[in-house]
């Protein structure tokens, strides 16, 4: 590919193409996959990939930037030129996507007077620094360039949000000082208000339009919309929902494959396609996202298998062969080939090694933070995670009424490490009996269990995690607080020699040999809620409640010989040995 422009038409080096692009975010696949689900990609018979980039995920600290391993978004983008696939990249500061404060940095909230999404001159002046640093990567792979990159997205799903038409344009503005030549789009729902609000069509960036079914009156109302600007762009769906994604204590949510590929060979007889998702891959770490009905959060579940063409694990389904014939339906002259597979394997039942109490070694993995009240996980210089509060009761041989004020989104309350109780979301604020002798030791252990990442809710004051008010014993606030972020990113110094108390959150070890590296599942049916780390990894949350209970552990986090797996289980649930499957395990009726 030498040259991409936009007419009435995709035009690539002079002839009109058809873009048919699938959805491959690559810090949701670990890298040796990344070839594989590019080439089944290539092997449907489609031409691009596209991937959003999360600024939380390479900028996790303001001023400090990863791009390294599973965040080297370079080396993904160059794999996919290496497969003649061309590339659109949305490196928009907001990606949705499911995925954590839809990719807003958590330290964002720490800044008084900054508003989201706007042309807040403090917000902007976050973003340019990020694009600084980012967008030089990305403005060499540019087909302009005589790289993969055809076209970049301004922001993204906007005018669901806002209609800051200033905004915009500083963004592009910044884009465009930054070196990005090739075209901008934006994307949004296909409805008027929608487009009219997120667009900058009379600025001439593409516009485009997200949606997952009833194509041929989607895209009249996007090409009308041109029309209204007198503009004849070719049409595309940039968001083409071939499934949906999942929320904790929710049934799974499936759709029909050949109801998937009638839709999908309605929409190309008249536009171009981006099918979100083709491969879905895994909310690793404390990434997953969380929707919004109400007042009430949602959190999603660590897959983010998306009911796509591929599972979570790679592999091909139903849908994919639906779309396949389809595709050579339509075009006949497409080259397709046999996609790839990968062996699943069954490690079995490993024992316990070691375990330790959160309580006990609470100091190995944490700094002690002092304060009069308590501050939020964000005021403690964290985002992600968990944070232990601690302080001294002064009691008098009596019960009291205790109630957490404002706190997101589960609590667990001890007193001198005894658990007391459990509170989600819906009984947070909720007051509670306790027994208080002479003197008493209170810890609250608060889990951040994802932000919003779509909605009104991105502005809430709920998107602060740990305690934003205080704690509340008979009918004053206490004072004097002790508090020990949690991000849990240096397990290493777990001390496992020190003691574990049954019905207390803790560590678990398990180390086991391989002699081949092969894709797994993590089965945790029968524990309760944690998280689990395999060679220091972090694979994500489990969670009783369902639907999915199980972690899926890719080959190539194993090594041979040695591995270690660590779980940290906050529910009390003592472990006594872990099981490794060679299938996903679902909750049961």
């Amino acid at each position: 590919m030498k040259t991409f422009e936009i007419k009435d038409e995709f035009i690539v080096d002079g002839k009109p193409i058809k873009i048919l692009s699938g959805a491959i975010h690559y810090f949701r696949i670990v890298p040796k996959h990344w070839e594989d689900s590019l080439y089944n990609l290539k092997a449907l018979g489609f031409n691009t990939v596209e991937t959003y980039i999360p600024w939380n995920l390479h900028e996790p600290k303001e001023g400090e930037f990863d791009f390294q391993g599973i965040k080297d978004v370079v080396s993904f983008i160059k794999k996919a030129q290496e497969m003649e696939l061309m590339v659109i990249v949305r490196p928009s500061p907001y990606i949705c996507a499911e995925w954590e404060f839809g990719g807003l940095p958590a330290w964002l909230l720490t800044y008084d007077n900054l508003h989201l999404r706007s042309d807040c001159p403090r917000y902007l002046e976050k973003v340019k620094n990020y694009y600084e640093v980012l967008l030089p990567m990305l403005t060499s792979l540019q087909s302009t360039q005589g790289g993969p990159i055809i076209m970049m997205q301004v922001e993204n799903e906007f005018g669901s949000f806002s209609n800051n038409k200033t905004y915009l344009k500083k963004l592009k503005k910044i884009m465009l000082d930054l070196g990005v030549e090739v075209p901008l789009f934006t994307s949004d729902g296909s409805w008027q208000q929608a487009l009219e609000s997120g667009s900058l069509i009379d600025d001439d960036v593409l516009v485009t339009a997200n949606f997952g079914s009833h194509s041929h009156e989607n895209l009249d109302v996007l090409e009308q919309f041109m029309a209204n600007h007198q503009k004849k762009w070719p049409l595309m769906s940039m968001e083409f929902w071939d499934g949906w994604f999942n929320r904790w204590g929710e049934e799974i949510i499936t759709r029909d494959a050949q109801d998937l590929a009638n839709c999908v060979k309605e929409l190309l007889t008249r536009g171009s396609i981006n099918l979100y998702m083709f491969h879905g891959g895994t909310n690793f770490g404390f990434m997953n996202g969380c929707s919004a009905r109400g007042q009430k959060d949602l959190p999603q579940v660590t897959s983010y298998d998306y009911d796509a063409l591929l599972t979570e694990a790679g592999d091909i389904t139903e849908k994919y062969q639906c779309v396949k014939k389809v595709m050579k339906e339509l075009f006949p002259d497409i080259q397709q080939m046999e996609p790839r597979m990968r062996e699943k394997k069954s490690y079995g039942t490993i024992p316990l090694n070691r375990k330790v109490s959160l309580f006990e070694t609470l100091e190995d993995i944490s700094e002690c933070q002092r304060s009069v009240f308590p501050q939020t996980l964000e005021q403690l210089g964290e985002g992600y995670g968990y944070v232990l509060y601690k302080t001294q009761v002064k009691g008098f041989h009596q019960e009291e009424k205790v109630k957490v004020i404002e706190a997101s989104d589960c609590i667990q309350v001890y007193k001198d490490g005894e658990h007391i109780i459990t509170q989600n979301q819906e009984e947070i604020g909720k007051e509670f009996p306790v027994y208080f002798a002479e003197s008493n030791e209170l810890s609250i252990l608060v889990e951040n269990m994802g932000r919003v990442n779509y909605g009104y809710k991105l502005l809430s004051p709920t998107q602060k995690k740990g305690i934003r008010s205080g704690v509340m014993v008979d009918i004053h606030f206490e004072t004097d607080w002790q508090q020990y972020p949690l991000p849990l990113n240096n397990i290493e110094n777990i001390n496992f020699d020190k003691g574990w108390q049954e019905n207390t959150p803790s560590f678990y070890e398990f180390v086991f040999n391989v002699d081949e590296c092969q894709d797994t599942f993590i089965d945790c049916h029968q524990l309760g809620k944690g998280c689990i780390f395999i060679n220091g990894f972090h694979l994500g949350r489990y969670w009783s409640r369902g639907p999915i209970e199980y972690l899926y552990l890719p080959g190539p986090l194993l090594k041979k010989g040695m591995n270690q797996i660590i779980v940290f289980e906050t529910e009390g649930v003592a472990m006594n040995n872990i099981t490794f499957v060679d299938y996903p395990v679902y909750k049961k009726d």
